[in-house]
């Protein structure tokens, strides 16, 4: 049972493009073996929820691209996100006080069955554990890649994909991994995470395999421009209603180029029977063992000043990689 003042929660909902505002709804009560969870931080995913913000979702796309415990339709009002890291506050006894994360939209208190919540491995901090569903769609683009052992790598685009598939792509033995980046500031935390850095004027063509995760027009044909012969382009990006023009002439049938694309809604084939969704983001967290990636959170946002300063940073006036809601 919540435990007393538990009875509303505050929620954060997209009334309309460019516009959020924090509304106040009953909590309701977790039943059987479920949890009441306090919030203390959580991630806004900048691609997905721009798309969101601008009501930029295809209608093609509403009921595909729900999040798992979205409230109100596409394209508004809507509540909207799926980062979540809380701490549990009622339930059952083996569950109480743990650190859990969970793909709820924001919220300051929610109830979910315990089914719901993956635990967080001691020694990953909420701020970080928090990107455990980005680094979902980072693991499962190297899958799609099939990216292995001394492969040259290049990935286009340093938000926060991008800087995790970096990161992974760095730990393979012997792989020779570049970032490129509009962004010369990029080029530190490339080096950070162990791979070398590029503006897209002096990328190479001879890639194994290339990730794009830009979302714009220009990083996709510099992706297709840094794949050697028969190259993997793995396109990370999403753009809803957008409709990039694709480069497919100069050399993309002469060098052979492979152009898939991946989304972590599906595994690749090779893994699927295998990987359930609750193993693969228990081997996100796991993954989040890593102090390195701390760097990847720029902006850090009290719950209650989310409508006045989200607009701005979704807009793109200012760089940001991850950001942050804080609820404490």
């Amino acid at each position: 049972m919540p435990k007393p003042g538990h009875s509303a929660a505050r929620q954060l909902w997209c009334v309309e493009p460019g516009r959020y505002e924090v509304r106040q709804a009953p909590l309701g009560e977790a039943q059987g073996d479920g949890l009441t969870l306090r919030t203390i931080v959580s991630a806004v995913s900048r691609g997905t929820e721009r798309l969101v913000f601008e009501g930029a979702v295809p209608v093609s796309e509403h009921q595909r691209m729900r999040a798992p415990f979205q409230r109100g339709e596409f394209p508004f009002p809507v509540q909207y996100g799926y980062q979540s890291v809380g701490r549990v506050e009622a339930g059952p006894t083996a569950w109480l006080g743990r650190l859990v994360f969970a793909l709820h939209p924001h919220q300051d208190v929610y109830a979910l069955p315990a089914a719901s919540v993956t635990p967080i491995p001691a020694g990953i901090p909420p701020e970080r554990a928090v990107l455990a569903a980005n680094m979902e769609t980072a693991l499962n683009a190297m899958w799609d890649a099939a990216a292995g052992p001394g492969d040259r790598i290049t990935i286009v685009g340093g938000g926060v994909v991008g800087l995790l598939l970096t990161a992974l792509a760095a730990a393979l033995p012997g792989a020779e991994v570049t970032l490129v980046d509009i962004r010369p500031e990029r080029a530190a935390l490339a080096e950070a995470l162990g791979a070398a850095f590029a503006l897209p004027d002096a990328v190479r063509d001879d890639a194994d395999i290339v990730f794009h995760a830009s979302a714009s027009e220009a990083g996709l044909k510099t992706a297709l421009a840094a794949g050697g012969f028969e190259a993997r382009i793995v396109e990370v990006s999403w753009y809803g209603e957008h409709a990039p023009s694709v480069p497919l002439g100069e050399a993309f049938h002469s060098r052979r180029l492979q152009l898939i694309g991946s989304q972590v809604g599906a595994v690749s084939p090779a893994r699927r029977p295998r990987w359930p969704h609750a193993r693969r983001l228990a081997k996100a967290l796991d993954l989040l063992h890593d102090a390195r990636l701390d760097r990847l959170v720029t902006h850090v946002v009290p719950f209650d000043e989310a409508p006045s300063r989200l607009p701005s940073l979704l807009a793109g006036g200012e760089d940001a990689l991850a950001i942050l809601l804080d609820y404490r």
